[in-house]
């Protein structure tokens, strides 16, 4: 290796992919000033050569199949693009073994594999960087790790999924029920063909798994994760949640309490007065929580071709500069020492405790709201504020809508099935959180 050249591969050319490509080259002089050093990219790795691609490959060494690449190539940083699990998987392990560096944008490889991937990556003395695998963008996984390292963190709760952000801010914008506003999503490209893995929550909980464990020194547990996704959402309940002040958001929240940890998916009613309560489109943004810093706000592009390859050349620079130092030093994979990482109690659902909107369609009849405020009472439910609203489709069904004072999950939920037995409620009740995000 030349002293002032770094050699990479690139397995994935798809959107982030060939978005890393053309920053690299767009605006090389400016790394080259800014890092004292030249990225060369010497080889790349996708299904097929002749696919039409927004970017240049010519002269790179080509290789259909990523494990071929490096074990044909000399190179420092493998950037693996590929997604999914099991194949990423096997490359970066395999590239780890063989002293490559990696840099990811994979959430559900760091989320699902990242204890193993860490274990490897420290008995073999390379750096794994994921910077891009949360927010695109937006410096999140760099805050937390280095910026905000002396604070303990209190709380975090994150905008992270750009798809359900979209589809909620269309809904009211435009007053379309989510179905259709999901198949504009789609024919926008914002939506996958398949998006059940996005508005299904997958996605966000995937990316909490990896901000949970570095804000709390928790091992990586996807799998403790309650989750929500946003298609019981409709439109009624985005109108209501304004009229009350507020707007609905589909967030990823991590908290420490004193009883353990909260680690949860699902849409919230936020303060309109909230910044993040005003992130709209597709947009992302995460609020970080900190004993020192108090609460800060970071917000951008959580996707794209050059905004998420932003991030993935920043850390191609980052392990670059160890690399040329010669330098021992590193962040640890997951913030804190490994022997520091400690399995905490994770809260089932059913012991938080939170605010709640609550939407129940009764017979439009009197006594109505006695009998349902008579339950919340034999459980010690306290109502803030009540709207009764009028249908004007259908006069002999009414919606009520209820603002809850703060209760147990559990107490909550067996109230709603006393309610729902009653012969006057119709249909499912609507339960939404409400998280006030103060420090």
């Amino acid at each position: 290796m030349n002293n002032n050249k770094i050699k990479i591969g690139i397995a994935g050319l798809g959107t982030v992919g060939s978005g890393v490509i053309n920053l690299l080259e767009k605006n090389k002089a400016e790394i080259l000033k800014r890092s004292g050093f030249e990225i060369s990219i010497v080889c790349v790795s996708a299904s097929s050569k002749s696919k039409k691609r927004n970017c240049n490959i010519e002269g790179l060494n080509f290789y259909t199949n990523p494990l071929e690449m490096i074990r044909n190539e000399s190179i420092d940083i493998l950037i693996e693009l590929i997604g999914g699990e099991l194949v990423a998987k096997e490359l970066v392990i395999e590239a780890l073994e063989k002293k490559i560096h990696i840099v990811t944008a994979n959430k559900a490889l760091i989320a699902l594999h990242g204890n193993e991937i860490s274990e490897i990556s420290n008995k073999e003395g390379c750096d794994v960087a994921y910077e891009a695998s949360v927010a695109g963008a937006v410096p999140i996984i760099k805050v937390i790790r280095e910026s905000l390292n002396a604070n303990e963190i209190e709380w975090i709760a994150g905008i992270i999924n750009g798809t359900t952000n979209y589809i909620l801010t269309e809904m009211l914008k435009s007053k379309k029920d989510f179905n259709d506003v999901l198949k504009d999503a789609q024919d926008l490209g914002y939506a996958e063909a398949d998006p059940a893995f996005d508005v299904g929550g997958i996605d966000a909980a995937h990316k909490l798994t990896i901000l949970s464990s570095i804000c709390f020194g928790i091992p990586l547990n996807f799998e403790a994760i309650y989750i929500e996704g946003i298609e019981d959402i409709e439109l009624d309940d985005l109108n209501y949640a304004k009229e009350l002040g507020y707007a609905i958001k589909h967030l990823a929240i991590g908290r420490k309490n004193n009883d353990g940890i909260e680690l949860r998916v699902h849409s919230c009613l936020i303060p309109k007065a909230r910044l993040i309560a005003n992130v709209d489109g597709v947009k992302n943004a995460v609020v970080v929580s900190s004993d020192a810093a108090g609460p800060t706000l970071y917000y951008g592009a959580g996707a794209g071709s050059l905004a998420t390859a932003s991030s993935v050349v920043s850390d191609i620079i980052d392990i670059s500069r160890k690399i040329l130092s010669k330098s021992n030093n590193s962040v640890p994979l997951l913030s804190y020492q490994r022997n520091e990482l400690q399995n905490k109690k994770i809260l089932d659902i059913n012991e938080i405790e939170s605010r709640y909107y609550l939407r129940i369609r009764v017979k439009n009849k009197p006594g109505v709201l006695a009998d349902i405020t008579k339950i919340f009472g034999r459980k010690s439910i306290s109502i803030e504020s009540i709207l009764q609203k009028e249908d004007l489709v259908n006069d002999e069904n009414v919606p009520i809508v209820l603002v809850t004072h703060e209760v147990i999950e559990k107490n909550i939920i067996d109230a709603l099935k006393d309610i729902e037995k009653l012969e006057v409620v119709k249909g499912k009740i609507i339960k939404i959180r409400i998280e006030e995000l103060e420090s």
